[in-house]
């Protein structure tokens, strides 16, 4: 299906954002192929408009590492002071690669490897980027928190590590929701690992250390994010991800992925659910909103609206409804009603 280009890697921003939509079976497949969606954006003429700037990024890379030196000292500090946890001499493992391989798989059974000793040792432990990996509705996703803390009051925790500021106290709302969002993403991995070594998953935290720098200076805080409710979320969604190979029986078997004439076709033939929320998170939502509105789906209006039309998945029935222009059935007497009521209040307020 993605033909001779490259392959993109999950993360866990990508599942995230996936798991946020699991009725969208567009999403769901392209990201299966490892599909640079950025690449099919701009091939339908819609090119993303958003994402992280390369000064963030820039910024972000500095102040992980500032946190990260000489063994993880900073946070170790952290831990200790702002965190109040009893830390004693700890490991440090760097998992960014194993010898001079990088392959995912090598650092995936290193890390297997270590976590178990750990867990057997009971020793206090730093892991570097260590490699997880998840199922993704039948594809396997590698996954690298920025840092799992071993033995913190006898428990494993995912550290997250951002550059996005607490002021006073207070960071942005937005901000530290997507980082939970990835976090839990982590544990649930971390949580599988755990099962597939003979381990409890209970030995891993509900609780991520989130990293942060502190004011306006490049002067890290920390503090413990209660995930329960993300993990939720998250694990329930993961369950109701389509399998692969009933999406793909939707399509030709000459369908591809590839830049080329039959690409708006392909795209087309695989049934998406846009909302206005996709346009955060998806490379796909100015292709899927337009496509939303030359179909008239009520969809392109958000999920709010479309609780309350109770299912009219067209715009021109909902208008028909609510002007007079066409009937309801029995089904639809009750939103009708809201509907013509909404419609005459309108009216008096323009009149």
């Amino acid at each position: 299906m993605r033909g001779a280009a490259p392959a993109t890697r999950h993360n866990a921003r990508t599942i995230a954002a996936l798991t946020a939509n699991p009725g969208c079976a567009r999403r769901a497949l392209l990201d299966a192929a490892a599909v640079d969606k950025t690449v099919i954006a701009q091939s339908l003429g819609f090119p993303p408009q958003f994402g992280q700037s390369q000064f963030a990024i820039t910024r972000g890379n500095a102040f992980e590492s500032m946190v990260k030196a000489n063994g993880c000292a900073e946070l170790l500090a952290l831990l200790r002071d702002a965190l109040g946890l009893t830390i004693p001499e700890v490991a440090y493992h760097d998992l960014n690669s194993v010898g001079e391989n990088t392959g995912n798989a090598v650092r995936y059974q290193r890390t297997r490897q270590l976590l178990k000793s750990a867990i057997a040792a009971g020793d206090g432990t730093l892991f570097d980027h260590p490699m997880l990996r998840l199922d993704i509705a039948g594809a396997t996703a590698y996954l690298e928190p920025d840092v799992v803390a071993v033995q913190l009051d006898g428990k494993f925790h995912v550290v997250e590590i951002k550059a996005f500021p607490v002021i006073d106290g207070q960071a942005d709302p937005a901000q530290v929701a997507a980082a939970a969002r990835q976090s839990a993403v982590y544990v649930i991995a971390l949580r599988e690992l755990m099962t597939e070594i003979g381990e409890s998953p209970e030995l891993v935290s509900h609780n991520t250390i989130l990293v942060c720098a502190k004011d306006f200076t490049n002067r890290p805080t920390a503090t413990l994010v209660d995930l329960r409710k993300q993990l939720a979320v998250v694990s329930r969604q993961l369950t109701r991800l389509t399998a692969i190979p009933e999406l793909l029986e939707q399509l030709p078997p000459e369908a591809t992925f590839a830049p080329g004439e039959d690409l708006e076709k392909t795209i087309a033939a695989i049934p998406s659910r846009y909302a206005p929320e996709c346009m955060s998170s998806c490379e796909l939502a100015f292709a899927c909103r337009d496509e939303a509105r030359t179909c008239g789906s009520v969809d392109a209006l958000g999920r709010g609206v479309c609780d309350e039309v109770g299912g009219i998945d067209n715009i021109h029935t909902v208008l028909g409804l609510a002007d007079g222009t066409l009937e309801p059935g029995p089904e639809h007497a009750d939103i009708t009603a809201m509907l013509r009521t909404a419609h005459r209040l309108r009216l008096e307020i323009a009149g």
